[in-house]
Formats: C-alpha cells, structure tokens, sequence
C-alpha cells in the first residue's frame, strides 16, 4: 500500500547520495509522493537535480534558507511548478567546524548565531514564507539528534541549536494545530554522512552506540525514511509537537552494558 499517494512534499537537505534526506526522499517516492527539492550552491546542485529526476522528475529549486527574499521566491516558483504542499522535511544544520570541538564556552557569537540560523530559524522561515502553499492537514518533519537533550562529546554549540529546533516545534506545532497542520522531528541516531564527519570522533561513536543500543545495531537512512513516511501520511493524523526517536534504542540507555555476545557473534 502507498502512503503518500497524491501528496506532494518538499525535501529539503539533500547534498549526496548518502545523506538523510535522500534516504527519505526514496522511501517517499516509494510510497507515491510527488517530490520537489531545494539545494543551495552549485556544489550539489548535479546531485540534486540527479535525484530529483530519478524520483518523479519533480523541480529541484535553488534556495538560501537564510535569505528571505530567497524563501519569497521559493513560495512563488512551487505555486507555478509544483502546486500546494502536503508535506516538508526539514533536514538542515550547519556549524563551523571549529565550533563542534574543544570547549561550548570558546564558541564565537558569529559561530552561534550561523549554526542558530541556518539549523534552527531556518525552520521558521520556512514555514512563515511556505504557510500558503500548504494544504490543511499538511504535516512537517524535522531532522534533530539526541544531542539537543544529552551531552554528547564534539556536538556542542550544534546541540544548543537542535534544542532550539525542538522547541520551534512545538511552538509551530500550536500554531499551525487549528489548520489541522502538523509539527513533529525525527531524533535519528549517528549515520556515516557527510556532515556528520564533521563531528570528531564519529566512527567510535557507531560503534559504541551499536554496542549499547538495545537493537545492537546502527541505524541507515532507509530506517528513518520509513519513520518520515509515517509522519507524513494520515496514519499520524493525531500526532504533532513530538520527537520520535530512530536510534535503535539508543537514547532510552542510562547505564551502558559490558560488550555483549550479540556482537561477538
């Protein structure tokens, strides 16, 4: 059965092959969305526009989150290309990479305030500038980390802004709740990206989140694709304001076990 048969979603985030949000994007395509997306610089636009007509041809459309004239524009080229939204997945963040290391208290205020824009205003934005464009019922999904809630060692000024992420949405949540529009993030354990390499110390971080998750596992880009879908479509027709968790258990861990027999073998 196709979930998203007839809805049309934006994705946002896509930069390659391996990111979130092209894992996303392919479980929505299976399930029958019609798929529009938007990248930033020349640097990904071939990859964009790769992906865009691998899964349905939709338009990919150049847009700078930070810039409001950038998301007026990006209103007015999906109501003549694209048509109303039913759903958008918000997969953005960016901080220097100086400031996910050494200490939260050497983070610059130019630091801050880039990481703050782009991973966590940018939500705002995009739903203050796409508001119109969307259909009652619609639904958004946001990318987030366990970081925002828990000390996680080289998050750091990244995990101020995803906890800035979460409160937006439950603030848009309660805004956009009488037009039936819901607000919900995905809190997705540590994926092998690109931009998670920024983060030090990344691949002992897999592994002991393997090692201690009650799955045993790490998690793929197919996994909370799924979970996307699900909070795109009408089966989460009464759950907004909410953080749901694809990391195999992880972040319910409060004491990590010794090594387990599930991974010697």
């Amino acid at each position: 059965m196709k979930l998203l048969e007839g809805k049309n979603v934006l994705i946002t985030g896509v930069a390659n092959r391996w990111s979130i949000a092209t894992g996303i994007a392919h479980q929505m395509h299976e399930h029958g969305a019609r798929l529009a997306f938007i990248y930033q610089g020349e640097r990904v636009k071939g990859e964009v526009e790769k992906l865009a007509g691998e899964l349905g041809g939709g338009p990919a459309i150049e847009c700078d989150v930070s810039s409001d004239e950038a998301l007026g524009a990006l209103s007015a080229q999906l109501a003549s290309s694209f048509g109303p939204l039913d759903g958008i997945v918000h997969s953005i963040a960016f901080a220097n990479k100086d400031d996910l290391m050494g200490k939260v208290y050497d983070t610059s205020r130019a630091g801050f305030q880039l990481a703050l824009d782009v991973s966590a205003y940018s939500l705002i934005a995009l739903v203050k500038a796409l508001r119109e464009r969307m259909n009652d019922r619609a639904s958004v999904v946001a990318m987030t980390y366990l970081g925002a809630t828990a000390i996680v060692p080289n998050y750091n000024v990244m995990g101020i802004a995803k906890a800035a992420l979460e409160s937006s949405v439950r603030y848009l949540a309660s805004d956009l709740g009488e037009r039936g529009i819901r607000v919900n993030a995905i809190s997705a354990g540590p994926i092998k990206t690109a931009s998670a390499r920024q983060v030090k110390g990344l691949s002992l971080m897999l592994e002991k989140v393997a090692q201690a998750a009650p799955l045993h596992r790490n998690i793929t880009s197919e996994d909370v694709g799924k979970t996307a879908v699900y909070l795109i479509s009408d089966l989460s027709n009464a759950v907004t304001a909410d953080v749901h968790f694809v990391d195999a258990g992880y972040h319910a861990m409060g004491m990590y076990p010794e090594k387990s027999d599930a991974l010697e073998t």
